[in-house]
């Protein structure tokens, strides 16, 4: 796979994608990481990348110009090309592993009051959000992108079961994780891991994925899949933590 970054900042992304499963990524051939600096397509002496916006007010807006030239210059046939911008929808894992059916996408980080709108309108095919807040610019959410998407990748991963046991993988929080030691100041591991009964930890650790996500982000259970005793364990439990509340 490649993923093309076009920004006028490439210094960011050099510490990141050098270390941990990015680098191991890039290193053994799974992915191609190019960053771009957009100020290499500005075409006046100044190297200029942005402007005033028409109709006045506060901050400059990122020129069209220079992205088109970027993006047609980088482009390889039919590849996603990306704004990352909090108007765009929310990226999730279930996008992220819909970009890795992709050879190349292109991620176009922001500054400033944003793009001109010819830009979201004419060159950008995709618009994603990392969450509900503003940031300096989309040079940390093209990373959160990067990362998310790569390490689906084949091979990319140690062990491909732990992509599908993690949390949002199958629309759930993860279940709890313990280690040695058994003990730790008082708190112990729950007996049930100790057992032995593969099929009564698999069971427990769906119910503690189920009763994390209710408690945690009840939000996702419209989304899961839920067999009839999910659906049931969801009901008691809802019960119980209404009970407990003094919501009776």
């Amino acid at each position: 796979m490649r993923i093309d970054v076009v920004t006028i900042f490439p210094g960011m992304f050099a510490s990141p994608l050098d270390e941990s499963i990015l680098k191991r990524a890039r290193d053994s051939g799974a992915v191609q990481i190019n960053i771009h600096d957009l100020r290499q397509y500005a075409t006046d002496r100044h190297r200029t990348t942005d402007d005033a916006p028409y109709g006045g007010g506060a901050g400059m807006v990122m020129r069209p110009e220079p992205l088109f030239a970027a993006v047609e210059a980088i482009s390889r046939g039919d590849a996603p090309v990306i704004l990352l911008t909090p108007q765009g929808r929310p990226f999730t894992q279930q996008i992220a592993r819909e970009l890795t059916a992709h050879q190349q996408i292109v991620l176009l980080c922001g500054r400033y009051e944003g793009f001109d709108e010819r830009v979201r309108e004419h060159l950008a095919t995709h618009q994603f959000s990392i969450g509900d807040y503003v940031l300096t610019g989309g040079e940390l959410p093209a990373l959160v992108v990067i990362d998310a998407v790569v390490r689906l990748l084949p091979g990319v991963l140690g062990s491909e079961e732990s992509l599908y046991e993690e949390s949002h993988a199958a629309g759930l929080l993860e279940y709890p994780h313990y280690t040695r030691p058994g003990e730790y100041r008082g708190w112990t591991v729950p007996d049930i891991l100790l057992s032995g009964n593969h099929a009564a930890i698999a069971r427990w650790r769906r119910e503690q994925a189920l009763l994390r996500t209710l408690r945690q982000r009840p939000d996702l259970l419209a989304a899961a899949v839920l067999t009839p005793a999910d659906q049931r364990f969801l009901a008691e439990h809802a019960d119980a933590d209404r009970q407990d509340a003094g919501e009776w």
